[in-house]
């Protein structure tokens, strides 16, 4: 997962962590531990609403989700 493409994106849309853990329906310090961890325990559900909430196309859902190289 690519969080800092994911911070950038939230800075953009004007919100802050806080407001997308409540609209994702976590809490802030559940969703920085989860992005400081680079997003593994990050689940679809909530990616999915993260989504959703940043108003993301689904391009730039896969660069920030998917960044890593699959083998």
């Amino acid at each position: 997962m690519n969080v800092n493409k994911l911070r950038a994106k939230i800075v953009e849309k004007g919100l802050s962590i806080e407001l997308v853990a409540k609209e994702i329906g976590i809490d802030r310090s559940s969703l920085y531990r989860k992005l400081n961890n680079a997003g593994e325990t990050l689940t679809i559900r909530e990616a999915n609403k993260i989504v959703e909430t940043l108003e993301i196309q689904a391009n730039e859902a896969v660069e920030i989700f998917f960044s890593d190289t699959v083998a």
